[in-house]
């Protein structure tokens, strides 16, 4: 591996690597993307996203020794699993899919429902998590990391500390710094709308980011900006999908979930292991009535990459995706005013899905799928 120089916060190096696969975003990966938002207490260096990745992959960070982050957020599936709802320790199921990592690091908030303020304070949740990793506390990971040469070598290097003072707050300021790398723009619309290459959309392409930004009416959540394009608006919305799980108990489920939470249950225990909690979506974290049903806009970018979709992955293509807005989404009371019925014709729709597939970054367009 080569040796680089130290690196500041927002400064886009490219890195040669060794086939680990792990550099600091370059220029060509940020095509279309702001410099990635860095931590003033967690600088991005090329050894803390190296331990970080091992970290991702370790699958002894598990009441079984089976389960990594890696097993949700497959590298070859872009991240993700390709599973309606992800699968952790013996099989059991959880209530949500599994979003992918790839430009995670430009979310404000993270987890469907915005639980958590950063990918550092993320990256804690699923190894306790009775229906994912199945600890019962981080200890465990403390004891490998603290006990296995390798990592005691990495971490020394990474942050400077002796084994015995590694704590849960280093292993996830290093899975953080993995996650800052897992970054991706240059796709064809980048090319065509940043780069000035207006050969790079096909004709079916340019009409479809017609259909998103007038009629489609999907930039109002999915933002595109002057200069780069996030592709989400990093709010909760309200759609309609899973709603109709809980509409006719709705006062029931919520009292069931402010039983549990007053009882000490984590919210993201309860929302993974019951699927009506689940639904509550957004509010399960603010107890704000008016974030019933809501959660979190998705970037669009690589979305032809990570069906299903939906939080509890739902849909299984970008068609019926799309002939879900066109309807208006599920109707429901606490539905968003934004969301309305389309009208859109079968060109439009066909025009629309193909501009989504040419927001697949040049980095994972031969990602297995």
């Amino acid at each position: 591996m080569k040796p680089i120089p130290a690196t500041v916060a927002g400064l886009c190096l490219t890195v040669a690597v060794s086939a680990a696969e792990v550099r600091l975003p370059g220029k060509r990966d940020l095509l279309g993307l702001p410099p990635v938002p860095v931590p003033a207490d967690n600088p991005l260096t090329l050894e803390k996203a190296v331990l970080g990745k091992k970290l991702f992959e370790d699958r002894r960070f598990s009441a079984d020794g089976t389960i990594s982050c890696a097993h949700c957020h497959r590298p070859e599936l872009a991240f993700q699993d390709g599973l309606p709802v992800s699968e952790g320790i013996g099989g059991r199921k959880g209530t949500r899919n599994a979003p992918t990592v790839i430009n995670a690091a430009y979310y404000t908030t993270q987890f469907w429902d915005g639980r958590r303020p950063t990918l550092e304070a993320q990256s804690k949740d699923p190894f306790v998590n009775p229906i994912e990793h199945g600890l019962k506390s981080h200890d465990p990971i403390v004891g490998v990391v603290r006990s296995d040469p390798a990592y005691r070598q990495a971490f020394e290097r990474a942050f400077g500390v002796k084994p015995a003072q590694i704590t849960i707050d280093h292993v996830a300021r290093a899975i953080a710094s993995f996650e800052r790398t897992v970054v991706a723009g240059d796709s064809p619309f980048d090319r065509y709308l940043y780069g000035g290459d207006k050969n790079a959309l096909s004709p079916a392409a340019v009409r479809g980011l017609a259909v998103f930004r007038g009629k489609g009416r999907c930039v109002s959540c999915h933002v595109i900006e002057a200069s780069t394009a996030l592709f989400t608006d990093n709010d909760f919305h309200n759609l309609g999908v899973g709603f109709d799980r809980i509409a006719d108990r709705l006062p029931e489920i919520i009292a069931a979930f402010r039983k549990a939470k007053a009882a000490g249950k984590p919210v993201d225990e309860a929302v993974l292991s019951q699927q009506e909690l689940s639904e509550l979506g957004r509010f399960a974290v603010t107890g704000e009535v008016s974030d019933l049903g809501k959660f979190k806009t998705s970037t669009l970018r690589n979305i032809a990459l990570t069906a299903p979709y939906m939080h509890d992955g739902s849909l299984k293509t970008l068609e019926e995706v799309v002939d879900f807005y066109d309807r208006g989404g599920f109707d429901n009371p606490m539905l968003d005013g934004g969301i309305r019925p389309l009208g859109l014709t079968a060109q439009e729709k066909a025009d629309l899905v193909a501009f989504l597939k040419s927001l697949t970054s040049s980095r994972f367009a031969t990602t297995g799928r």
